[in-house]
């Protein structure tokens, strides 16, 4: 059977690639899910890809997809205190990976708290859109 993941990324990451280069990068959103299209076909995943700038709307699909190989969630600002983010991930039998392009303990303090975290199999910080695909990894493995 196929493994199937799902990514999340969280809210304003539809900017990437115009939003402070010099934290995020260069590479837009469609750059970054069309590296992660490529790979996970390389590694013959299902994969799904959704931006999402509402908390309630992430919360959605972690409940509709908790019968999954994986999700990987990038929850953006929502990782230093959503609650409800945390609980949903707690909620569901799904492994979660949390990614975040930059280092998040290398920035201002409140960024390096992820109460999301606390919830995740794993966190995966500081690679750039390489965060990404060692999740991928992760999941596949």
């Amino acid at each position: 059977m196929k493994k199937k993941i799902i990514v999340i990324h969280g809210p304003n990451l539809n900017l990437l690639g115009t939003r402070e280069t010099e934290i995020y990068g260069n590479n837009s959103l469609t750059e970054l899910n069309a590296m992660l299209l490529s790979d996970a076909i390389a590694k013959e995943i299902e994969l799904e890809i959704f931006q999402c700038n509402s908390e309630g709307e992430i919360i959605d699909l972690l409940h509709k997809h908790s019968d999954i190989t994986g999700i990987i969630i990038n929850p953006a600002a929502y990782t230093h205190y959503s609650i409800a983010i945390m609980d949903a991930i707690k909620s569901i039998k799904t492994p979660v990976v949390e990614v975040h392009l930059s280092n998040i303990h290398n920035r201002e303090d409140f960024r390096s708290n992820s109460v999301t975290a606390r919830a995740c199999l794993g966190q995966i910080t500081g690679f750039g859109s390489f965060s990404y695909i060692l999740a991928l990894d992760v999941l596949v493995k």
